[in-house]
């Protein structure tokens, strides 16, 4: 039910068929707003809080919606969705970004909600932002006249770089390690499926490396590095990746000590709860990569 102040239409909606087309409305409209799905972006419309002059909608693209194999790496199309990125193929290739997409909510927002409106909103409880921090995702930005530059996924989310006018953000680039990798979230109670927070881990053999993301607790994704660096220097790469338990507890701790800080003393409820929740979280993750 809307009042008849409710949100105005904006005044045009282009339909662009390529990605060149649309970084080239996009210049030629300062004011115009990309949408794809459109999950959040509608959300936002409909609370009043955004009046787009224009739109210009990505849904035609065809070269986004869809994945390539390039020198180890997936290059995955913007405009994937998170049903598509949930089904057992895509599973096989990426499977904690699959969990992702697979958490993201009801089926219209997993049909709706693409890969790319997730990393450009920033939502801090998006599901696939943890994940991408940890598989270290390389985003390939289209802008005007053709140009193409990439930046670090995290660089992004931590608003160390900006998306510059005209740009769009055209494919997102993932390593294949062909090692475990796991996503796993707490949600609340404040509404469906929304992330308390959330855990993306990945075991990166080759550089006997652990990376995990902390999603949700934060305005962006955090990486507890130095709890990486030491619980990779205790495992035993070449002995079937094992880890003593206590280890494995401790990892959880440490993690959740450098995501969730104190504020003062005393520490409050609220932020020893939440602490609890990501070293469980991450302990879990862990422990599930390292048998899997």
């Amino acid at each position: 039910m809307h009042s008849s102040q409710g949100p105005q239409a904006p005044q045009s909606v282009t339909l662009p068929a390529s990605l060149d087309e649309a970084v080239a409305a996009l210049a030629a409209m300062p004011a115009a707003v990309p949408v794809a799905g459109g999950t959040d972006l509608m959300a936002a419309v409909n609370a009043g809080l955004l009046r787009p002059a224009a739109l210009v909608g990505l849904g035609r693209i065809n070269e986004i919606r869809g994945w390539q194999y390039q020198d180890g790496h997936a290059l995955l199309g913007a405009g994937l969705t998170h049903a598509r990125m949930g089904r057992p193929d895509f599973a096989a290739l990426i499977p904690a970004l699959a969990a992702a997409a697979r958490a993201a909510g009801p089926p219209q927002i997993r049909n709706a909600g693409t890969l790319g409106g997730n990393i450009a909103t920033a939502a801090p409880t998006g599901d696939a932002l943890p994940v991408l921090a940890a598989l270290e995702a390389i985003l390939v930005i289209h802008g005007p006249g053709g140009s193409r530059r990439e930046i670090p996924v995290s660089h992004l989310l931590a608003g160390r770089e900006m998306l510059r006018p005209g740009e769009l953000i055209g494919f997102v680039r993932v390593p294949l390690l062909h090692a475990p990798q796991v996503f796993l979230k707490a949600t609340g109670r404040t509404g469906p499926g929304r992330a308390v927070a959330s855990v993306g881990l990945v075991l990166d053999p080759a550089r006997r490396g652990v990376r995990c993301a902390i999603g949700a607790v934060a305005p962006m994704p955090l990486r507890p590095l130095e709890a990486e660096q030491w619980v990779a220097s205790l495992i035993d790469w070449d002995g079937g990746r094992t880890l003593a338990p206590e280890a494995l507890e401790a990892f959880g701790e440490y993690v959740a000590a450098a995501c969730v800080p104190d504020q003062g003393e005393p520490v409050a409820p609220g932020v020893l709860h939440l602490r609890r929740t990501v070293a469980v979280l991450a302990r879990r993750a862990l422990g599930r990569a390292l048998t899997s």
